[in-house]
């Protein structure tokens, strides 16, 4: 298929519509796609180690990007609550089973992707009809909205230990949103938010200057020992931590990506690996940040309303000062490159949903509608968290406990989507990946439950 290059074929649903053709039909977007492509295609001629490490350089980037993007600062500062309430123990190898759930459905996403060249909202809109076209989007928009304002107060409060006052922090990150999106063309844009998202491996170098009690992370990870004690508290914990890995935006981000990336169904092996990596990398980069505030907890120091910044303040004495505005730069890393992922989603279904132009390869003049949602909706989370006397930790906890209770839905379109032969062939999902996403959907459904339960009736628990 790429012996010679590829003539440039848009993404169906995409350049097809396009409303800014030149007069041979060839768009800004198709001549970026075919340049990557050709690129892949050269890159497969070749022979060797140093030739296969270069394809997939060339291949990688959605995986990576939406598991380190989903280490966002609620997230991260949701790890940073279990460490410092619950030590090692029970939480560690549960973190590692959530992110094997994550693998399990966003694998899911790139054989959908690349088998059908079109993105997750449009798939929805031509199988289930334009109500659950409508209804995916304008729910994906609600808590893409409510996410982006969490990233927000990760960012203003990680930039709160150095000083940084809140309205230069969020207006900030939000220029740097603006300045990535303003490269007008997917390589640019991922390479340099990648490059952004690997800072979050940081807590790993900073759980090493707490020197951890290897024996104890080995016995958790092991035997899930210590238990956490019941109550609703673990409950939320337990929910917020799933929400921290497995949320909705993640499905329609990565199969969007994986289409304005021009993958093909040669590809899928590569957007596999690249999906394990980046579930490698933020795995290792939670942990480090339970093993990073488990000292909190051996101190008995109370932290269930820290933000970023008392909680650097809190491990200065464990990580030192500048071990600390680590710490804090983490959070805000991690902030800012959810702010990039999470509006990027939005953008994609808006302009999928609604037939619109939907690409980071065009120029602004195509495109300005699929930008104006990206720029327009962080713009607004941003002014949100300005407001004075806004509940930042109450709004931190419950979008991470949001984002499990509408996962359920969202994986029910995505299973349908991926065992529909007539739009798959032969791609549908194996016997044992459905067995697996079934089993995904009963924990996140066990843990809707208990919530309810927790709320309802928390002398049960």
């Amino acid at each position: 298929m790429d012996s010679k290059p590829p003539s440039p074929v848009p993404a169906a649903g995409v350049a097809s519509r396009s409303v800014a053709r030149g007069e041979d039909g060839i768009t800004h977007e198709d001549l970026d796609r075919a340049q990557d492509r050709l690129q892949v295609a050269l890159a497969r001629r070749s022979r060797g180690g140093w030739a296969r490490l270069r394809l997939l350089w060339l291949l990688i980037g959605p995986g990576i990007l939406v598991m380190l993007g989903e280490n966002d600062a609620p997230s991260m500062l949701s790890y940073a609550a279990t460490g410092a309430r619950f030590g090692l123990g029970f939480f560690l190898p549960f973190v590692v089973l959530t992110f094997v759930m994550a693998v399990v459905v966003q694998e899911m996403t790139v054989r959908l992707g690349a088998a059908t060249h079109r993105g997750h909202a449009e798939l929805i809109f031509e199988r289930f009809g334009p109500f659950w076209g409508w209804f995916s989007m304008v729910d994906l928009f609600i808590g893409n909205f409510l996410t982006l304002i969490t990233e927000f107060i990760g960012i203003r409060a990680g930039l709160g230990f150095f000083g940084i006052p809140p309205a230069w922090a969020v207006l900030g990150a939000l220029a740097v949103v603006w300045l990535l999106v303003g490269t007008h063309r997917y390589w640019t844009w991922e390479r340099l938010t990648l490059a952004l998202a690997v800072c979050n491996l940081v807590f790993v170098p900073l759980a090493l200057l707490t020197h951890p009690a290897w024996s104890e992370v080995g016995r958790a990870l092991l035997t899930w020992r210590p238990l956490p004690p019941r109550g609703a508290e673990t409950v939320l914990i337990l929910l917020a931590d799933i929400g921290a890995t497995v949320t909705p935006w993640m499905l329609f981000f990565q199969q969007s990506a994986i289409v304005d990336k021009g993958l093909t169904p040669r590809d899928i092996g590569a957007g596999r690996w690249d999906t394990r990596l980046g579930a490698v990398l933020a795995a290792l980069a939670a942990l480090g940040m339970i093993v990073v505030t488990t000292p909190l907890y051996r101190h008995g120091i109370s932290a269930g309303h820290f933000r970023a910044a008392e909680f650097a303040q809190a491990l200065i004495p464990y990580l030192g000062h500048a071990g600390a505005a680590l710490f804090a730069l983490g959070i805000f890393e991690a902030g800012l490159v959810a702010c990039v992922t999470i509006s990027t989603a939005s953008a994609y279904a808006f302009g999928e949903v609604t037939r619109m132009p939907h690409s980071l390869n065009r120029p602004l003049r195509e495109g300005w509608h699929f930008y104006a949602v990206l720029c327009l909706g962080a713009a607004a989370a941003a002014g949100i968290v300005l407001i004075p006397g806004i509940p930042l930790e109450y709004v931190v906890l419950i979008v991470n406990v949001i984002a499990v209770l509408a996962m359920p839905p969202a994986l029910l379109f995505l299973y349908l989507l991926v065992n529909d032969r007539e739009l798959m062939g032969d791609r549908v999902n194996p016997r044992a990946d459905n067995l697996l996403a079934t089993l995904v959907v009963l924990v996140l459904v066990a843990a809707g439950v208990l919530y309810g339960l927790s709320v309802v009736a928390p002398g049960v628990l």
